[in-house]
């Protein structure tokens, strides 16, 4: 923007001093239609003053922009107008004003210096219109990639609040997470005393169950014995049952202090029960209580 206004300034400049030049060229050469050759010497001397100060300013003014379009001869004419105005047009011609009238070679210079600077102004706009057209050219492309800049920054604004409230949530569930595994271990801390218990209450059962069988096994041994055997199977004998029945006894009251000490020993109810029913009841009935175990 400031190389522009740089730009647009210069061109302001010159511009407005072409014109004011080329609008004083143009009065001289109007002023200097108005005469011919021979009326010359009735113009104004005021006139004459002022188209000779317009050559001379001009001339001085854009020496550079003349360089190579006035020629030698045109140069030493016009300075020649300009030192002596009234005495110009009194001087004797030379062979080459003797086809151009001295009038009309410095009408010509006013005109080619007028062309000249028209014709640097027309390419001046046409060069400030180029110009002109490449900075809203510039200036259109700037502002789109500013634009598209602009929309690439909020679309990253808004990814970055989306990844950071992921982020936020993703630390909450890690949390969660956290919280839930813990519980998840001490669940399983529990549950593996709970099976080492229930292992171990397995055992002892198995233990228990063992001794138990192992007291029952001897209560039978004790109750099931040969001599016990020959005595259910001998032919009854009134004088032998009052003996067989004391043995009987005695049996029963052996294979109840076995049951009664194992269930004692590994604090078995039913096998107590089992020791009291052995004391008291039939052969039969003990043994289908054992079997019923």
């Amino acid at each position: 923007t400031a190389i522009r206004e740089k730009q647009l300034a210069e061109f302001n400049g010159e511009e407005k001093d072409l014109l004011e030049s080329i609008s004083a060229l143009k009065s001289a050469v109007t002023v200097l239609s108005k005469h011919n050759s021979a009326a010359f010497l009735q113009m104004p001397r005021s006139h004459m003053l002022g188209v000779a100060a317009t050559i001379q300013n001009e001339m001085r003014k854009h020496s550079s922009l003349l360089e190579g379009v006035l020629t030698r001869s045109e140069r030493k004419a016009a300075a020649s107008f300009v030192q002596a105005p009234e005495d110009y047009f009194d001087a004797a011609p030379t062979f080459k004003q003797s086809y151009a009238p001295q009038s009309g070679e410095i009408f010509g210079i006013l005109r080619q210096m007028k062309e000249t600077f028209e014709s640097n102004l027309s390419a001046s706009q046409k060069e400030e219109m180029a110009n002109q057209k490449a900075y809203e050219d510039l200036k259109a492309a700037k502002e789109d990639e500013i634009a598209a800049g602009q929309a690439q920054i909020e679309a990253k604004t808004g990814e970055l609040a989306d990844t950071d409230e992921k982020n936020a949530q993703a630390k909450v569930d890690v949390e969660d997470t956290k919280a839930s595994l813990s519980a998840d271990e001490q669940f399983l801390m529990m549950l593996k005393e709970k099976c080492q218990m229930t292992d171990k209450e397995w055992e002892e059962r198995q233990t228990t169950r063992q001794l138990e069988m192992e007291a029952v096994s001897k209560a039978l041994a004790v109750l099931a014995g040969d001599d016990a055997h020959d005595l259910f199977t001998k032919t009854f004998n009134p004088a032998l049952l009052q003996t067989e029945s004391t043995e009987q006894s005695e049996r029963r009251a052996a294979a109840s202090r076995v049951l009664t000490a194992v269930a004692s020993k590994v604090h078995s109810p039913r096998l107590a029960t089992l020791a009291y029913q052995v004391k008291l009841d039939a052969f039969a009935r003990v043994k289908k209580a054992i079997d019923d175990m």
